[in-house]
């Protein structure tokens, strides 16, 4: 693979865009010479790309689309939820790993103020926890950016300011997430202050969110940890009762590593370390398929032992990965968990286990033809923004900027909305932690690179079910030689359920489906293309060296290069 050849553009720049949005459905891959990002929206996509045009670099362009992306989705993300990220830097051909998610207060009770059945951010009620969205990207911009901070929150300030224009698919998530906000004085003032939601066509002008992003431009991004939104926050907390004090904003800060590692085949791969656990479940559910030899069994789209294997191996991967906690505070299992031994042992026990006489029967006489009660992806909130960079000297990032975990759940401080964290310290919650010890919450979240040689040659990521699709998407491209927008594309499926159920999108044959009966399994249809099931901003390098990025059909979004 060609190194990067340097294409700075001498034009001035602008973060101006042109009003409209990504479309659901199809999108066509991008391809640059220099230069490629992806996200979910084309203002952050256009934005990012500005920052490198100006010299900034793949750094400073996650900072200004991560800024930008909370004023442009917040039905999606906002400036008090999570940052994660993997930075390849190509000077040191070193990966840096961030995270910085929201915290739990040690030794202070769960405060949730939003009563319970207020939407679907209320399937389990949000409890307040302190905001890592800012901390991360001050993380990140000290240590990688190359512009002032003043000039990554230009954009944001434009758009909040000017407003956007919301489109039908963005319309369609508030009014999942409206409910959940609408329970508050300052949810409705901000969502609703008319007594309506933004429509499809709107142009969405938010004075105070406006203003809010000139005082972070002009006093950096301590204004939210330390400095005036800080202030109100903390006011706005003891105010309802959560009685968090200043030196909580700063008593856990955002961790820097090197990531889980683990290799298949030529490939090493790196994703987030412990209490993450997308690196240890992507490493058992590969390692499982590819003890079962699942290229010669079939790709689950189109044979029904294919699907049978993987929604196990994706059950048992989210069963193992209840043990993942802070290994500042946990023992820490994962290099046990994803050893070759182990591994081999979840596959032999599936194997052994398969029925061998014909239960198509029992499927029909016990759930009929319809898997009316199980549950599915549209089940789960939606939230969460993947970006995805490359630029002209070879540096790679892939971030996660998200709603969840952080802030007062249903609060709007200054313009800036909050959902909390879902965590409890249930043995399988994908979101667990503690509320004493000081340590981190384990979440899902998909941040990948994929090394060849010691080089990245793929970076993906996604929102929506992150847990059961990230491991999907990388068997698609590593095992079965999908190209990354093919792999993207092929329909997914949710783990196997305890009541042998295997919800999956509707796009695999009948042949399929009457195979998973003969094994006593019932097939729950998810619609074509779920949304719920994510939508990969992804990077990749072919082996001439050309780069490319694209976006998920699934969502809306826009790829584009120079």
């Amino acid at each position: 693979m060609s190194h990067l050849v340097p294409d700075r553009r001498t034009a001035p720049t602008t973060y101006a865009t042109p009003d409209g949005f990504g479309r659901v459905g199809p999108k066509a891959p991008a391809s640059g010479t220099s230069a490629v990002a992806s996200s979910q929206h084309p203002i952050v996509t256009d934005t990012m790309l500005a920052v490198m045009r100006d010299r900034g670099n793949a750094a400073d362009a996650a900072v200004a689309g991560a800024l930008v992306q909370a004023v442009v989705q917040q039905d999606m993300t906002n400036h008090t939820g999570t940052v994660t990220a993997l930075f390849y830097e190509s000077a040191t051909g070193q990966v840096h790993e961030l995270n910085s998610g929201g915290t739990i207060v040690p030794d202070l009770p769960p405060f949730s103020p939003v009563p319970q059945g207020k939407g679907l951010f209320s399937l389990v009620p949000p409890i307040a926890v302190i905001p890592g969205f800012m901390p991360g990207l001050k993380a990140l911009h000290e240590r990688f950016g190359t512009l002032p901070w003043s000039r990554l929150c230009e954009p944001a300030v434009q758009w909040a300011e000017e407003g956007h224009i919301v489109s039908p698919f963005e319309q369609a998530v508030l009014g999942e997430v409206a409910p959940f906000f609408l329970s508050t004085a300052s949810g409705r003032e901000h969502f609703a202050p008319d007594g309506h939601l933004p429509q499809a066509g709107d142009r969405w002008r938010r004075p105070v969110l406006a203003e809010t992003m000139r005082q972070l431009s002009a006093e950096g991004p301590d204004h939210f940890i330390s400095g005036n939104w800080a202030r109100q926050f903390i006011e706005r907390a003891t105010m309802l009762g959560w009685q968090i004090e200043p030196h909580h904003m700063t008593d856990i800060p955002p961790r820097w590593g090197n990531g889980f590692r683990w290799r298949h085949g030529d490939d090493e791969i790196v994703q987030l370390s412990p209490p993450e656990r997308q690196g240890v479940y992507c490493a058992i559910v590969l390692g499982i398929l590819d003890e079962l030899d699942i290229t010669s069994v079939g790709h689950w789209s189109e044979s029904a032992e294919g699907l049978y294997y993987l929604a196990h191996a994706l059950r048992r991967a989210h069963l193992e990965c209840g043990f993942i906690n802070d290994p500042e505070v946990f023992a820490d299992p994962s290099a046990l968990l994803v050893s070759r031994e182990q591994i081999a042992g979840f596959a032999r026990t599936l194997r052994a286990s398969r029925p061998h006489r014909d239960l198509s029967n029992h499927v029909l006489l016990t759930k009929g033809r319809l898997a009316v009660a199980a549950s599915g992806a549209s089940m789960q909130p939606s939230g969460s923004c993947e970006l995805s960079v490359v630029d002209p000297d070879g540096n790679w990032i892939q971030l996660m900027n998200t709603l969840q975990g952080g802030g007062i759940p249903g609060e709007v401080v200054a313009g800036i909305p909050m959902v909390g964290s879902h965590a409890t310290p249930d043995l399988q919650a994908s979101i667990s932690g503690w509320h004493t010890g000081g340590g981190r919450v384990r979440s899902v979240i998909g941040n990948t690179v994929v090394l060849r040689d010691g080089r990245p040659w793929l970076a993906l990521g996604s929102p929506g079910n992150v847990h059961c699709t990230v491991p999907q998407v990388l068997s698609n491209i590593l095992d079965f030689g999908m190209d990354p927008y093919e792999a993207e594309d092929a329909p997914r499926c949710l783990p196997y359920q305890d009541d042998h159920v295997i919800s999956v999108e509707s796009r695999v044959p009948a042949a399929v489906v009457d195979g998973l009966a003969r094994m006593g399994v019932l097939v729950n249809p998810l619609p074509a293309y779920d949304m719920h099931m994510g939508s990969f901003q992804t990077s990749w390098r072919d082996a001439a060296g050309g780069l490319h990025a694209s976006v998920g059909p699934r969502r809306e979004g826009k790829a584009a290069g120079f």
